[in-house]
């Protein structure tokens, strides 16, 4: 031991690791060489011809300030990259100043000192507000349709839960808040005619809820009464008044929280009321998130995120932002919007939220075949469903379990009932086909002919392969976004349009990196494919 110490003492028999003066290098991709891989060796390689020197030069046409001093490139990389990695904005500017992968994808020297995080603010809210808002996303399906690695079979579609980036307040949190932001926005001499109508004691300027004692029921309901009397009062003193946007916006606010958790009673008292509007303002901070639930048991509140893709290249096609509550089959038209003048229209694919005889009506008449399962009919408590029914509609007759044959009565819409009232009483099946006293009816849809078409179709064999092997690629994709939180599954900032903006660009990041993966390059002849 004693010798091992001495050899310490006098370096003798050790390796002692010492800095190396290494030559300066300007490049980091030669740097990294082998080491920059994926997005990064991607946009390396290729992002000069992503996005050129004038990629943003239409956002910037009548700015009296004229173009910023950061190349399009450079701003256009950091803004995929930052979705890429779930940056905020100043993170993701120190990132560039100091990740030699960011450099080379950027195309700038190391060393390379990085812009204000604000420039990436003011990009964004130019590209809203441009012809071209989702430029981004849709410059990377055009290299994937160039290169050829896009199918032309089908497209799938489905949505995922994107969670606000505010609290969602109560009834009580949303009155005085919406007074609060209307007495900010208004024009001083509005503010002091609606400060002139307020009767509670409360001047609205600090944020939160007003004191109360909680625990006491009537003091509570003395709160709400008053609160809501008070946004009335407002309401009524600017009634007819010309507002600007930003004011008639805050008014509208006020409006919406007054009357949709609040009536009054016989007795003229505002109290809340049971339940929650459907389409319920859930912030006064961000009045477009809405709740929402994705099943029975899985409720968020936010806003829902949409995506088509390939199912062949899985490159994402489209995307578009609804509220929380809007049905999957609302944001269907968005999102195939691209491939309406297609001559030869792919199979669209999706899961039994697009399956109702509307939507494939409407798909129909747009010239699209639509794989989508129909909706499994509702079974109360074990009983017969509607499914279990025979449905005729060229007969128009409806043939029940127990072998009863009935017509159906059609009105003018199209839709119809088969009442079975007749021979329910003396049916021993009835108690496990209905609990009525006047007997089972069955309701036909209007799209009835349609729906059991469908019906019939997803039960046989090939239908369901196929089905099975297309629709599950789209969840990969959803996995894919919402890997990361911010601008993935988690809203960054407030309002659709704005996380509208999010789901584009981290959508971009996704199919960079997916064409990375698939080899694609350019060349002189433009996009190529990774070849044979």
């Amino acid at each position: 031991m004693l010798a091992f110490w001495v050899g310490i003492e006098n370096n003798v028999g050790m390796a002692i690791g010492k800095p190396k003066r290494q030559v300066r290098f300007e490049d980091p991709v030669g740097l990294l060489g082998d080491r920059l891989k994926g997005v990064y060796r991607l946009l390396a390689e290729h992002g000069s011809v992503l996005f050129p020197d004038d990629y943003f030069a239409d956002l910037y046409k009548t700015s009296r300030l004229g173009r910023p001093t950061v190349p399009a490139r450079v701003v256009a990389t950091v803004m995929v990259l930052q979705s890429q990695e779930g940056l905020s904005d100043g993170d993701a500017v120190e990132r560039l100043g100091r990740d030699l992968a960011w450099q080379a994808a950027a195309g700038v020297h190391i060393g390379y000192e990085a812009f204000h995080p604000t420039v990436l603010v003011g990009m964004r809210n130019r590209l809203r507000a441009s012809g071209r808002p989702k430029r981004l996303l849709e410059d990377t399906v055009a290299a994937a349709r160039e290169s050829e690695v896009m199918g032309t079979r089908a497209r799938v579609v489905d949505s995922t839960p994107i969670w606000d980036a505010v609290a969602t307040q109560d009834t009580v949190t949303q009155l005085r808040s919406a007074i609060r932001r209307v007495l900010g926005v208004l024009r001083p001499e509005l503010a002091g005619q609606a400060r002139g109508v307020l009767a509670r004691d409360d001047d609205y300027t600090t944020p939160g809820k007003p004191p109360c004692d909680w625990d006491d029921p009537a003091e509570r309901e003395a709160l709400v009464d008053a609160l809501v009397r008070d946004a009335l009062a407002v309401l009524e003193v600017l009634d007819g008044v010309e507002l600007t946007g930003t004011e008639a916006d805050a008014v509208d606010t006020v409006a919406v929280v007054a009357g949709q958790d609040v009536e009054a009673g016989d007795d003229g008292v505002f109290r809340i009321v049971d339940g929650v509007a459907r389409d319920r303002v859930i912030s006064t901070v961000d009045p477009e998130a809405r709740h929402g639930h994705k099943s029975r048991n899985r409720r968020f509140d936010g806003y829902k995120g949409h995506i088509c893709i390939d199912p062949d290249s899985e490159i994402i096609e489209e995307v578009t932002v609804t509220p929380a509550n809007a049905a999957d089959q609302d944001a269907l038209g968005d999102l195939i919007e691209g491939l309406a003048g297609e001559a030869d229209k792919p199979a669209v694919f999706g899961d039994c939220a697009y399956g109702s005889g509307q939507t494939r009506a409407d798909m129909a008449d747009a010239g699209f075949d639509l794989r989508a399962k129909v909706p499994p009919a509702v079974r109360r408590a074990g009983r017969y469903s509607k499914d279990d029914f025979t449905v005729d509609v060229d007969a128009a007759t409806v043939t029940c379990p127990a072998a009863v044959t009935v017509g159906i009565r059609f009105a003018d819409n199209g839709s119809g009932r088969a009442d079975f009232s007749a021979s329910c009483g003396r049916c021993a099946q009835r108690d496990r086909c209905t609990t009525s006293a006047t007997g089972r009816v069955v309701t036909i849809h209007p799209h009835e002919e349609m729906l059991q078409a469908a019906k019939a179709a997803q039960a046989e064999p090939g239908w369901l392969a196929e089905y099975r092997a297309t629709r599950p690629k789209v969840e990969r994709k959803i996995a894919h976004i919402t890997f990361r939180q911010h601008g993935g599954r988690k809203a960054r900032s407030r309002g659709a349009a704005r996380v509208l903006t999010d789901l584009v660009t981290r959508a971009a990041a996704v199919n960079l990196g997916r064409l990375a993966t698939l080899g694609v390059t350019h060349t002189a002849d433009g996009w190529q494919g990774p070849g044979p």
